[in-house]
């Protein structure tokens, strides 16, 4: 069995995390390494190593990943922009295999990212 990523053990509530926002499809919380002044990680409950790995069934759930995003900078009171941003496989530059979304804001994002 494989061992469980970081991000499932936040879930379960075995390490802890800043969260800032839960329901029953995700969970979010704040970066321990933060790239902006807001920098959250929203994770689906449910295990999938990346959006690679996603299938149609999970389209819904891919959703409210997002409406969740919406909701978080709305709360986080990031009316005058944000990015979000889903890295996707080594090349991508994604370190934990649970897929997550990087909410960033709180000050001008420049482009290209890097």
């Amino acid at each position: 069995m494989a061992a469980k990523t970081i991000f499932k053990r936040i879930i379960d509530k075995e390490i802890a995390a800043q969260i800032v926002y839960e329901d029953e499809h995700c969970l979010a919380f704040r970066d321990i390494n933060p790239q902006a002044p807001i920098h959250v990680l929203v994770i689906p409950r449910k295990e999938i190593p990346s959006l690679a790995h996603a299938t149609e069934d999970d389209t819904v759930l891919l959703g409210q990943l997002l409406a969740a995003v919406r909701v978080i900078a709305d709360q986080m009171k990031l009316a005058n922009g944000y990015r979000v941003i889903i890295n996707c496989g080594p090349d991508g530059g994604q370190t934990v295999d649970h897929l997550h979304v990087h909410l960033l804001g709180g000050r001008r994002l420049d482009w290209p990212p890097g």
